[in-house]
């Protein structure tokens, strides 16, 4: 479905992003990975299935980082077809003691990033008549949650850049949607899961049913490879009129 065409995504060493590359590299994309876990882990997992795949290790809060990382991906493989925007990072702490460093990263890789590679890669996408932006917002882009503030933020942003996005390109082949995960197991929430066992002196079983059971009604993780598959429907066909959506897999929590 994806042959010919080029995927950049962001953070996409590890986790949510490495399930999307790949995932889209079983349409036959070629990928360019970005992020700061194991490289070279990550490319021969994405080469395997039998498609080009390009790093750029830019600093996505960093502009000009962003600028040369598209500027990359442009020369490497002609343009960015599909533009996943999933870097992220992560601090917990109430408003009044959240540190203002904190805040400004946070805000600066989980929403400005988007925005620079979204003006980058529009005028390509623009020439084409075809184009895939991805946001993976959160289910934190639709409800809040305490001590998230910086998170939440830059989440409920996304979803607001999608849907300007998605408008002002609404009479092109171009299509701006966003991904609203909620607890999906990566090592990062891993690290969450054993930590809460360790302070509550219970087991690894006992700690994941609690996590689940405060937030998430169906009591079970979203993985990687479903938000890759939804991120392939939304490259797909079927989806050339899916706009500005805000398209949350979260096992019921912001039905609540």
């Amino acid at each position: 479905m994806l042959a010919r065409k080029t995927a950049l995504v962001t953070g996409s060493t590890s986790g949510i992003g490495l399930g999307i590359a790949k995932a889209l590299a079983r349409q036959g994309a070629d990928i360019v990975l970005n992020g700061f876990g194991d490289v070279e882990a990550a490319k021969a997992e994405v080469q395997a299935l039998g498609v080009k795949v390009a790093y750029h290790g830019a600093d996505m809060s960093k502009p000009a980082e962003i600028e040369d990382l598209m500027a990359f991906a442009a020369s490497t493989f002609g343009r960015v077809d599909v533009l996943v925007n999933n870097a992220g990072i992560q601090h917990v702490a109430k408003v009044e003691n959240f540190p203002v460093e904190r805040w400004d990263a946070i805000i600066a890789i989980n929403l400005s990033s988007a925005f620079h590679t979204t003006r980058l890669a529009l005028p390509a996408m623009r020439q084409a008549n075809w184009g895939r932006i991805i946001n993976i917002a959160s289910v934190h882009g639709l409800v809040g949650s305490a001590e998230k503030s910086a998170y939440v933020a830059a989440k409920h942003g996304i979803v607001g850049l999608t849907k300007v996005t998605a408008l002002e390109t609404a009479t092109t082949g171009v299509t701006c949607n966003a991904i609203c995960p909620g607890w999906v197991l990566t090592p990062l929430v891993q690290k969450q899961v054993d930590a809460r066992a360790a302070a509550l002196g219970v087991s690894n079983e006992e700690a994941t049913r609690l996590l689940l059971g405060e937030k998430e009604p169906s009591m079970q993780f979203t993985t990687p490879d479903e938000l890759g598959e939804l991120a392939v429907f939304l490259c797909g066909p079927a989806s050339g009129n899916v706009r500005g959506v805000a398209w949350n897999m979260d096992g019921g929590w912001a039905a609540q």
